[in-house]
């Protein structure tokens, strides 16, 4: 490929899988200075691409997650061949992620054997678990010639931070920025199998305001109850609901320490620098780890872990219930000293 390469890229939808994805364009750029990527993502996903100066244009893909709708990924691929792609590289597995770029006749389509798409993928890699044990590493493959090495040096995703949009949403949201701060991601979209129990996160919360640190809750407006249940304690700030997803980027910049569940926005806290001290329940760290410089991973690793199950098979939830408070607040006194 050549340096003014122009890939491409069918994006996750999910929000960590999207932080993570950044590796794989920073490697493309790495190899070609020159070479434009474009990234075919859900609408929700195009702030946080912006915060990517690797990637030249988000360009949103028209269909709810899920959906086929053959008709609109038709157009979309028409309206694209005017673009002139020279490569598509599809992180997604399925076969309908492989549409437009097909439609789009781009002359290579790179992707792993998934669900029946022969042909529409004509750069098909086999995907070896064992070698590629961490997402990040199978998306960073995608972009490397099909003999390279294996596994991959992974870049860790940098996002940029809008200094001026931090400056406002601290006025506007009253934030108090004295005291160190914690923020705390208590939220699990996937399922409660992901969710360090809410009493916990708030006897954690209580034993941090009393040393004299602040904390504030993230997430969406889904996850307003659990930041309700967190913000029971005085002096918490529940943030959930009241920003934007390129508003937790910057808000996360600003924090000494995140505490988080395996969830999107502990990806974004690594990227912007923030110390993590990640809880992983029905998953494994040894799959999707916080690629920042500073993490701390509390893992139990009991015999039935990991089942990437959205609720406890067995009922009990002892991968999570079983990491104390104590352990936590140790981690997060560790990264705050």
């Amino acid at each position: 490929m050549s340096a003014t390469g122009r890939y491409l890229i069918v994006g996750p939808a999910w929000v960590g899988d999207m932080v993570m994805a950044q590796s794989l364009f920073m490697t493309l750029r790495r190899r070609e200075p020159g070479a434009d990527i474009d990234v075919l993502a859900p609408q929700w996903s195009l702030p946080l691409l912006a915060r990517m100066p690797e990637v030249r244009a988000g360009i949103p893909l028209p269909v709810a997650h899920g959906e086929l709708a053959l008709r609109k990924r038709w157009r979309l691929g028409r309206r694209l061949r005017e673009k002139g792609y020279t490569r598509a590289i599809v992180i997604p597995r399925s076969a309908k992620a492989a549409l437009v770029p097909f439609f789009a006749r781009v002359p290579v389509r790179t992707g792993y054997r998934g669900e029946f798409r022969y042909g529409l993928i004509n750069d098909m890699r086999p995907l070896d678990r064992d070698v590629l044990a961490q997402a990040v590493q199978r998306q960073v493959a995608l972009g490397l010639p099909a003999d390279a090495p294996l596994p991959p040096p992974v870049p860790r995703p940098r996002l940029a931070v809008d200094e001026a949009n931090r400056a406002a949403l601290v006025r506007r949201l009253g934030l108090a920025l004295e005291a160190p701060v914690a923020a705390f991601m208590p939220g699990a979209e996937y399922g409660p199998a992901k969710q360090w129990p809410l009493d916990h996160y708030a006897e954690l919360a209580r034993r941090l305001r009393a040393a004299g640190v602040s904390v504030w809750v993230l997430g969406s407006a889904r996850d307003a109850p659990a930041g309700e249940a967190v913000a029971a304690v005085p002096g918490v700030v529940n943030l959930c609901g009241r920003t934007r997803l390129k508003d937790a980027v910057d808000l996360l910049s600003l924090a000494r320490v995140a505490v988080t569940n395996d969830s999107g926005l502990m990806h974004v806290a690594a990227a912007v620098g923030t110390p993590v001290v990640a809880l992983y329940g029905s998953s494994t760290p040894d799959y999707t780890p916080p690629l920042g410089d500073r993490a701390r991973v509390l893992y139990r690793r009991l015999p039935c872990s990991p089942c990437f199950r959205r609720q406890c098979p067995l009922g009990h939830t002892q991968c999570l219930t079983g990491i104390t408070v104590d352990e936590v607040e140790a981690a997060v006194h560790t990264l705050l000293d």
